[in-house]
């Protein structure tokens, strides 16, 4: 998922208009439909709050949950330990499963945040040098950590990392897009939204952009 330096990104993880243009040539299609939804905003944005740790622990217990009931898990975590921010990887060894179970995470999410926070605390996932390390480098780390699949470390790399050239061929609103943009009958299966990807490469975080904001149609 390496960007070619071709065309390649501003270094705020904003396309440049050049590149813009030769991805509308590469697919006019998406052309049109890029030009007609919200532009693509640029991650990450400005001003986001927390830490890496966080970003993927808050992901870890978002994963199956409704929105409201992740929430609720996910401030209860974070007042378990004094201040308004998430508790670091450090506060949250010294948490024991009982308080963490009694926020409402469960056996398997409570597990996957003591391997990440564990992997942390050893350095053998560096999370304050992630930003230095490829699009394959990042996700080959990221998905040794238990509970953390491709899925969501396409999602950090995106909007965490600000990588221009992400796609995640499994999700489902990204299907749900290209269906509508090429008016299918039915969504297209990961194998032909990444082989279709490969025309948006070094923009495919732009084009799915664009396919998710189409969902909203």
């Amino acid at each position: 998922m390496s960007s070619p330096s071709l065309e390649g990104p501003s270094p705020q993880g904003i396309p440049s208009a050049a590149a813009l243009r030769a991805l509308d040539r590469r697919d006019p299609d998406l052309g049109r439909a890029r030009r007609r939804v919200a532009a693509f905003p640029g991650f990450p944005v400005p001003g986001q709050a927390g830490s890496h740790f966080h970003a993927l622990a808050r992901s870890i217990i978002y994963q199956q949950l409704a929105g409201a009931a992740a929430k609720t898990i996910h401030d209860r975590v974070q007042n378990l330990t004094p201040g308004r921010r998430f508790p670091r990887p450090e506060e949250l060894e010294a948490l024991t499963d009982a308080r963490l179970r009694g926020a409402g995470l469960s056996a398997a999410k409570l597990a996957s945040l003591r391997d990440l926070s564990d992997r942390v605390l050893r350095r053998t996932l560096p999370l304050t040098a992630i930003s230095r390390c490829s699009d394959d480098e990042v996700t080959a780390r990221l998905v040794e950590v238990r509970g953390i699949g491709p899925w969501t470390a396409q999602m950090f790399l995106m909007f965490r990392l600000g990588r221009l050239d992400v796609l995640a061929p499994g999700d489902l609103g990204l299907q749900e897009g290209m269906r509508r943009l090429d008016g299918l009958d039915e969504r297209p299966g990961p194998r032909d939204l990444a082989a279709r990807g490969e025309r948006w490469a070094p923009l495919r975080s732009v084009a799915s952009w664009v396919l998710w904001r189409l969902t909203e149609e």
